[in-house]
């Protein structure tokens, strides 16, 4: 996982309408981002035709981060994840986890059980059986949020894709040992699988105000952590931090919120593809 190219992306959602959402698709792209990601959540518009506008603003991959699976039947969201994938012309990378534990509320919303973490990782499981049917011989990639020790074993033995799901201010060496049980859970799968870390900021600019929200931590309190969440100095200090982060961690695919788009830039131009 090491040896992997960097790519980056970024993640927002379309809560200020079509116009604005194609001038950011296009403009990510422009900046040399390879994917524009979007959460899921009742809170924001539906990601699955979202990001189809977005596919079509702009040369550029699409993607779930992540879809809740309690909030569709797994057939129904197989169903949305390949529709997207064949109308992208293969540009779609479904990302899907068990559910924030916010989202509980929403599931109940929409009439489906919670279910316990078990059934909740069955759903995932389903999810990703029901899409390779219906992909035949296309496939979609497939990113999945994993923290706890089954549904990283999950992750290891279906995922192209892993963002590991912890708290901000989990230590690096947490991280550490997460990406070693990774890698032996996958064994001969290791170097097929990309490693994501999400950035909640970068460059100078203050942590906006949902973060407290996000981490349950005030922004001066996940300031002074030594958050991974954050990639904090100039282009060349950021790009230097990134480069240690692979080496130690395996993490080549770097996504930041809309927020830090320009933040970023100069940093993706740097190490975009290396």
């Amino acid at each position: 996982m090491t040896n992997r190219a960097f790519r980056f992306g970024v993640v927002g959602s379309a809560d200020r309408g079509a116009e604005e959402w194609k001038r950011t698709v296009r403009r990510a792209a422009g900046l040399g981002y390879s994917t524009v990601l979007m959460p899921d959540g009742l809170q924001l518009l539906s990601p699955f035709p979202t990001l189809a506008v977005a596919a079509m603003a702009a040369d550029i991959r699409v993607g779930t981060f992540v879809a809740a699976a309690p909030l569709r039947p797994p057939r129904s969201a197989a169903w949305d994840a390949h529709t997207l994938s064949v109308l992208t012309d293969g540009r779609f990378d479904f990302g899907i986890g068990t559910g924030r534990p916010q989202a509980e509320q929403q599931v109940n919303e929409v009439g489906l059980p919670w279910g316990s973490a078990k059934e909740r990782r069955d759903q995932v499981r389903e999810t990703l059986d029901q899409l390779a049917k219906l992909d035949g011989d296309q496939h979609t990639p497939i990113m999945l949020a994993s923290g706890g020790p089954r549904s990283l074993a999950l992750a290891a033995a279906r995922a192209d894709i892993v963002s590991l799901a912890k708290p901000a201010t989990a230590p690096r060496e947490e991280m550490l040992q997460l990406t070693h049980e990774l890698r032996e859970l996958a064994g001969e799968r290791a170097d097929q699988i990309e490693l994501a870390m999400n950035l909640f900021a970068a460059g100078t600019t203050e942590l906006p105000a949902w973060s407290k929200k996000a981490t349950g931590l005030d922004p001066a309190d996940l300031e002074k952590s030594d958050s991974l969440m954050l990639l904090r100095g100039t282009p060349q200090e950021m790009a230097d931090e990134l480069q240690r982060r692979r080496d130690e961690f395996g993490a080549s695919y770097i996504t930041i919120n809309t927020d830090y788009l320009d933040e970023l830039a100069p940093v993706v131009e740097m190490l975009n593809g290396k």
